[in-house]
């Protein structure tokens, strides 16, 4: 009897140290580049073929010594632009930790950033608006931006996070502004929330991209992940195109997390929207 209780113990314990093992090689999955395309008749020439280099989530991850594998993948995909969808930092790491990460971007291409739910949490946005004054950063707190290429030019119109200040424009507002001063261009929204696609989608931007869900933090299949931000189960919205309103929406998993719960079967993931002109039907 001694024996055999022995041998289950021994038994669980194995099992316990194989199920840690599996759990420390799936949280610490190597950052995943994967690419994309958007098709869109209304795509001016001159763009087709640009590349949106999407990088959110991070909270503070780091990539190698300052961030350099990060940098160096973004590097190699050589986009057009660099689009940040928020939450850079929260409350458990400091703006000055990605200091380092923002210097190499602006380096790689013309870098935009929007805010995310846990800058503002954390009371980081006056620093980080500082860091980017510096860097050169361009800061799209419900603002806009033309992005010239090939005599061509798009609008990259960006909306502050609601955890932001309490009288900011409203989406809607930040459209109007948009199409008083541009007429009808070719526009993509950039967003940190995933869950307000129900007011994103129905502004008119020609694609939304956001992030904010993690992937839905553990990927199981037929899934849209498991758990969301929220705590919800099956949260929606989580993981690349979707087209449930008339704006379509790409979504990234981003690349760090902020919960204790592991990112399972989820890797990091920084995303390269390739941009290509289709003629009308």
């Amino acid at each position: 009897m001694l024996q055999w209780m022995r041998k289950h113990v021994l038994w669980r314990i194995t099992a316990l140290l194989l199920l840690l093992l599996l759990l420390g090689y799936l949280t610490s999955l190597p950052l995943s580049v994967e690419h994309a395309t958007f098709s869109s008749p209304r795509l001016p020439e001159g763009w087709s073929g640009g590349r949106i280099a999407l990088l959110t989530d991070l909270h503070g991850r780091q990539f190698g010594e300052n961030n350099r594998q990060l940098a160096e993948a973004l590097r190699q995909a050589a986009p057009d632009l660099i689009a940040i969808g928020g939450d850079l930092t929260d409350d458990s790491h400091s703006p000055e930790l990605v200091a380092p990460l923002l210097e190499q971007l602006v380096q790689i291409a013309p870098t935009y950033y929007v805010s995310g739910n846990h800058e503002w949490a954390a009371g980081h946005m006056p620093a980080l608006r500082q860091l980017f004054e510096r860097l050169g950063i361009h800061d799209l707190g419900n603002r806009f931006a033309l992005l010239e290429r090939g005599g061509d030019s798009i609008v990259l119109t960006g909306v502050e996070d609601p955890n932001g200040y309490a009288d900011q424009k409203s989406p809607a507002e930040v459209a109007a502004d948009l199409y008083a001063q541009q007429g009808d261009p070719f526009w993509i929204l950039l967003a940190h929330r995933n869950n307000q696609y129900d007011t994103y989608g129905t502004l008119g931007a020609d694609l939304i991209l956001t992030g904010h869900a993690h992937g839905g933090l553990i990927r199981l299949p037929f899934t849209d992940g498991l758990i969301g931000t929220g705590g919800e189960f099956f949260p929606r919205w989580t993981d690349g195109f979707y087209s449930d309103y008339p704006s379509p929406m790409f979504v990234s998993r981003g690349l760090g997390n902020s919960v204790p719960i592991p990112r399972l079967f989820n890797p990091p993931q920084l995303a390269i929207l390739t941009l290509q002109r289709t003629e009308e039907s």
